[in-house]
């Protein structure tokens, strides 16, 4: 009885492998989300449904509270920084820079949105890992051909992400594989911040709970 236990956490939808298989093993296994449950019943058949345990992943309402503004100080740091941004609507796309995020497809939407007259601009926040150098160096140039060096930004890694949030007018989940769980969307509708994003994975649960009415 005073033994200790064996518990897994699974936060991620990884790789089918015998080092992945690990994680199924406990007496109790945690998924974070609905998606990972069904990944997990999908790939290990033999991990029992009743030792499954959906526990979702969430965000310390402290952290990121509702209705929350950048103090003074920030906002002028952030204009004197990005005065393109100052009183314009700031769709933002949170993530490292990978082809997974759909940076392509953020790009060729505000491209779009500036063709119909709306002046937008469109911020691109997450660090370059250097194995992706490459690819960074690629939407760099993408965003250079379609002329809109002055509207879309390249913030890079940010350690102010709850300030980012809370200034954006719109936050975009553009993932083109499912994520386990969508920190940033949460993150974000924690302060107020409308969010939109592909309605699959763990992203797909979080708004179509939070706003059924918003599904398309």
């Amino acid at each position: 009885a005073n033994r200790p236990r064996f518990v897994t956490t699974v936060h991620g939808l990884y790789s089918i492998s015998r080092y992945s298989a690990i994680m199924t093993c406990g007496e109790r296994v945690i998924a974070v989300s609905e998606t990972v449950r069904d990944y997990l019943q999908r790939h290990y058949p033999e991990l029992p449904a009743k030792q499954i345990q959906v526990i979702q992943r969430g965000v310390d309402p402290a952290a990121f509270p509702y209705g929350y503004r950048p103090s003074a100080e920030w906002l002028a740091n952030w204009h004197r920084q990005y005065p393109q941004l100052r009183d314009a609507p700031v769709l933002t796309l949170p993530g490292r820079l990978s082809r997974l995020k759909g940076h392509e497809d953020f790009i060729n939407l505000i491209a779009r949105l500036r063709m119909h007259g709306l002046s937008v601009r469109g911020l691109i926040v997450g660090g370059v890992e250097p194995r992706r150098q490459r690819y960074a160096d690629q939407l760099r140039r993408m965003v250079q051909a379609k002329g809109l060096d002055e509207v879309i930004l390249f913030a890079g890694h940010r350690n102010d992400m709850r300030e980012i949030y809370a200034v954006s007018t719109l936050v975009l989940s553009l993932s083109a594989q499912p994520e386990s769980f969508g920190r940033t969307v949460l993150e974000a509708l924690s302060l107020r911040t409308p969010v939109i994003g592909y309605d699959h994975g763990g992203v797909g649960e979080i708004l179509s709970r939070i706003y059924p009415v918003g599904l398309t």
